[in-house]
């Protein structure tokens, strides 16, 4: 039986084939999500350990600068070895504004500003190195294969694409390109969590059995703050949350999938997902527009639910879970759970290790931390405190980033991690929409998992970018 008749027979015994498949709510149909979730892929080039030409002083272009990039403008502008070239927003105050910000530094950059194309300008008329996307995340995947057709690397804030296509547009113009694709996931640098990616490395959870990461955070506030007030631009953060699914998997997922060296020694292999109905959203948009008829039309939305759970099998037959809650009045956790054979870690609600039935004590934590604090930490990682950017996890990605192109190292993410990642949200919103059935992950790695080495977050070969403080 050919492959098309088996996946043709397997979307038709789930009730997705005919015409009437509905959209899901991120645009693409539960068909296609399906048809490319099982996507056999050939690499063309390998990105996963790739070390490109080196670059002393990176030119940097920075798209975006709501939320996020002015933070990254400051941040870069520590960095030795960095030029901010040029800086784009739509907006032309916010950009005047960043870049006033840079006076008494030594960069001034281009402005581009005043059209929803201006990026295509800027990565047209300058001479860049890296482009650093801080956009809506419908701009990202867009703006990330624009960059890298034009022969610049690409830094992108999470998520790094939000459909399926735009996963793989990302691996295959990466890898044709040979231009770098990192997800800006800056959970990856936080303290806790390098120091158990460090004890990983040194076998003290022996086999990883199980892992968990989420992203609880309660922004119901923020997501229904107007522009004016210092909210999203257009309200597209509150927009997104019509979806119904993993939406922010990243977070969570980031680090616990380099502890158990997904992309580099073992897959992902299929999930399952499932949400709660929507207990806040709905009634919040509602609560708002009997007050300001600003919000009349976001009260007769369907927003998703509020809670989400995604579980996920390894090739290796290893599980890893998934959460997603925005909305609920509850503490911020990532969760960082990590279970293996021989330990046991959780960072939320407060970083605690275990080697049997009961927890360390405070001591020997200290002695934990002393023996595992991985190299980065130790040459950047006050300064960073110092500097800033969610606690200076942030600036550590930052460095991290800079000091790999300068001096030519292969980056601690790479396209693979930035598609697959990226690709649980779509895919959970496929499971959440066909009643929680399991879907295929792709292997955007064509199978190098296999052979791919696991990240090294040694300094060797680099380290010497300085901080200017």
């Amino acid at each position: 039986m050919s492959q098309h008749r088996r996946d043709f027979l397997k979307i038709a015994g789930l009730g997705l084939a005919g015409a009437s498949i509905p959209l899901l709510s991120n645009g693409e149909t539960s068909q296609s999500v399906h048809k490319l979730s099982s996507k056999q892929h050939i690499q063309a080039f390998n990105m996963c350990g790739y070390a490109a030409p080196k670059i002393p002083v990176v030119k940097v272009g920075v798209i975006g600068l709501g939320m996020r990039g002015p933070g990254a403008v400051d941040r870069l502008s520590k960095i030795e070895g960095v030029q901010i070239t040029a800086l784009c927003d739509l907006i032309p105050e916010r950009v005047d504004k960043v870049k006033a910000s840079l006076q008494g530094t030594a960069h001034s950059p281009t402005s581009y500003s005043g059209s929803v194309y201006a990026w295509k300008k800027m990565i047209d008329q300058e001479q860049l190195d890296l482009v650093y996307i801080a956009t809506p995340w419908d701009w990202h995947a867009p703006m990330a294969v624009y960059a890298m057709e034009n022969g610049k690397h690409t830094a992108i804030e999470v998520p790094a694409a939000k459909t399926l296509e735009e996963c793989w547009q990302l691996v295959e113009v990466s890898e044709k390109t040979k231009m770098h694709c990192m997800m800006l996931e800056n959970c990856c640098y936080d303290f806790f969590e390098l120091m158990t990616l460090s004890m990983k490395r040194a076998g003290f959870f022996g086999e990883i059995v199980h892992t968990e990461g989420a992203y609880i955070h309660d922004l119901l506030w923020l997501n229904f703050m107007k522009e004016e007030d210092g909210g999203y631009q257009d309200m597209w953060r509150l927009k997104e949350n019509y979806r119904d699914g993993n939406l922010y998997a990243t977070h969570g997922l980031g680090p616990i999938a380099q502890i158990m060296d997904i992309n580099r020694g073992d897959q992902m292999d299929y999930l399952t997902s499932l949400s709660s109905a929507d207990f806040h959203m709905a009634a919040k948009a509602r609560e708002l527009a009997e007050q300001d008829n600003f919000f009349g039309s976001f009260a007769e939305k369907r927003y998703g639910g509020n809670m989400n759970t995604t579980i996920v099998k390894t090739k290796k037959g290893r599980s890893i879970l998934i959460q997603h809650d925005v909305t609920s009045p509850r503490p911020y956790s990532r969760l960082h759970t990590i279970s293996g054979t021989e330990g046991y870690a959780q960072k939320y609600p407060n970083p605690k290790v275990a080697k049997g039935h009961s927890w360390m004590k405070e001591e020997e934590m200290k002695a934990l931390e002393a023996q595992y604090t991985p190299e980065i930490v130790k040459k950047v990682g006050e300064l960073a405190k110092q500097i800033g950017g969610h606690g200076g996890m942030d600036f550590m990605m930052d460095w991290r980033l800079i000091d790999c192109l300068r001096n030519g190292l292969p980056l601690d993410q790479d396209v693979y991690d930035a598609a697959l990642w990226s690709a649980i949200s779509p895919l959970s919103e496929w499971s959440v929409a066909n009643r929680s059935n399991s879907i295929d992950i792709p292997d955007f790695t064509g199978g190098a998992w296999k052979t791919n080495k696991p990240v090294d977050i040694t300094l060797n070969g680099g380290g010497n970018t300085k901080v200017i403080v």
